[in-house]
């Protein structure tokens, strides 16, 4: 198989030592897949004229452990028709030259971060081909779960200073703010979130709570005195486990409990991997506000309004906030599924050591649920509670989800394997499954977005005591519509925070 690496990939890989943690899992991956790593002369040319003498010099030497096409194929008519209607500059010709060598079968796949180049392969319905380095992995190990030690990966809070400051995660931050190591020891009995993958840290997250007397001199434009949140340090190595979602749920986790106005963040745009971060920023609505001026550059000011507000056409947007106006489903899932789905959800009755981080769709926010209901008719906007069965007293409301998409004319296995990897409880071999177990009523797929999980769970009885239930043999086997008012009781028996839910 052969991978067309994309300018930006291999930027990447050569720029310093400090980003190789990210595309050296990439790299280990195509190397024990035995997938050859093919680059364009575009790319070659590029790199040569590259600003940094570094990334020069470092791709100069490592040319030969490339295989560079040689004869490159004239842009085939649909591609020409796709250039000629969207670039613009020599780079944009150049994005369509590499990915024409993909369209014309010259490379099996192409891995790259750039969007534009994903939204032409859209266009030329080559997609599913492309993968950003993300995505690639989520492919990889999802098809090769023999090759990964799921059960190195866990998340846990700690203190600053339990955690090594000397650590290679680190120098990323030293190069961007030469008194890092001076502010983290300043930081060393607060609380931030790390990641271990083994002994290796491979994400940290450090939050800050300022009030309206915060003093933002060096913001452009000013900030308007607010409650914030701010993401003091965060970093994620990709490593195909989605800890940048599982992250940003500990992030809107902690503005909703502290009740803030805005979350903010500020970042430089030096690297592929803080581009990443910005564009899973941008995903769920934070926006760039201005600039941050300090003696270390110009960093970038982006900012999440967390005023209760929702949006049922793109629920990221307003993510975790849900409206009671709108439609209602109670969900069942089963126990065996239920905290592998849903682990901040876990039961005092489940030991957490057996709900450790440890597998990717644990770790997202966006999730995907399998069903076969036969009430379809769902929609973006609407809201899940998830139900977990087992009888009159162990059966408990957990979860609050809120709809992202539904899928409902899957056609293939493969569309269908697509759409629920990496998203779903399922490993690909149930999900084949799943697919072939009644071929008359085929499984159709819900991506939600994993918003609120309850304080207190009320059980099947409580339920049928204040009417959400009509009786024991009324328990939901699909989607289940419920009233606004039978809503309203469950956010009531749940102890909900209320303001999660807009009027």
């Amino acid at each position: 198989m052969r991978a067309l690496l994309d300018t930006n990939i291999l930027i990447h890989r050569e720029a310093s030592v400090v980003v190789r943690q990210d595309i050296g899992v990439l790299f280990n991956w195509l190397d024990r897949l035995g997938i050859e790593k093919w680059i364009h002369p575009a790319s070659v040319e590029e790199i040569s004229r590259h600003r940094d003498d570094r990334v020069r010099r470092s791709f100069s030497a490592k040319l030969a452990s490339y295989r560079a096409i040689q004869a490159v194929a004239a842009l085939a008519p649909e591609v020409r028709a796709v250039s000629d209607a969207v670039d613009v500059t020599d780079n944009d010709r150049r994005d369509t030259a590499i990915l024409n060598e993909l369209y014309v079968g010259h490379a099996d796949l192409l891995i790259t971060e750039d969007r534009g180049i994903a939204r032409k392969a859209e266009q030329l319905g080559i997609a599913e081909r492309v993968f950003t380095i993300d995505a690639f992995l989520e492919k990889v190990t999802a098809e090769n779960p023999g090759l990964v030690d799921y059960r190195m990966l866990s998340v846990r809070k700690s203190l600053c200073g339990a955690v090594d400051v000397g650590n290679p995660f680190f120098d990323s931050f030293r190069e961007d703010y030469p008194g890092f190591n001076h502010w983290f020891a300043r930081k060393s009995q607060e609380p931030a979130y790390v990641c271990f993958e083994g002994e290796s840290l491979v994400a940290f997250l450090y939050l800050k709570v300022e009030d309206h007397r915060e003093p933002y001199g060096d913001i452009v434009p000013p900030f308007p005195p607010k409650k914030r949140l701010k993401i003091g340090t965060l970093k994620v190595v990709l490593n195909g486990f989605k800890l940048g979602e599982r992250f940003l749920k500990i992030i809107f986790d902690n503005a909703l409990k502290l009740r803030v106005d805005e979350i903010y963040v500020t970042i430089f745009l030096r690297s592929v991997a803080q581009e990443r971060l910005v564009r899973l920023l941008e995903d769920f609505d934070f926006v760039n506000h201005g600039e941050k001026r300090n003696p270390y550059g110009i960093e970038q000011v982006y900012t999440r309004d967390m005023t209760p507000r929702f949006d049922p056409m793109n629920p990221r947007r307003t993510f975790p906030f849900m409206s009671r106006s709108g439609r209602s489903f109670l969900v069942p899932i089963y126990p065996q599924y239920h905290t592998d789905l849903l682990p901040d959800s876990i039961l005092r009755t489940e030991s957490p050591a057996d709900f450790v981080e440890l597998e990717p769709h644990r770790n997202a926010i966006r999730k995907v649920y399998v069903s076969r209901s036969r009430f379809r008719d769902l929609r973006s906007g609407d809201i899940i509670v998830f139900y977990r069965t087992g009888g009159l007293h162990r059966s408990v409301v957990t979860t609050l989800g809120i709809i992202d998409g539904v899928h409902v004319g899957v056609t293939s296995e493969t569309q269908f394997l697509r759409l629920c990897r990496q998203r779903s409880v399922f490993s690909n071999q149930q999900l084949c499954e799943q697919w072939r177990y009644w071929p008359s009523n085929r499984p159709f797929v819900v991506d939600f977005l994993y918003a609120y999980s309850f304080p207190k769970r009320p059980n099947m009885e409580a339920l049928i005591n204040n009417g959400v239930i009509r009786n024991v043999k009324s328990a939901p086997r699909g989607f289940e519509p419920i009233t606004p008012q039978q809503f309203d009781t469950i956010i009531s028996l749940s102890e909900t925070d209320p303001r999660i839910i807009v009027d």
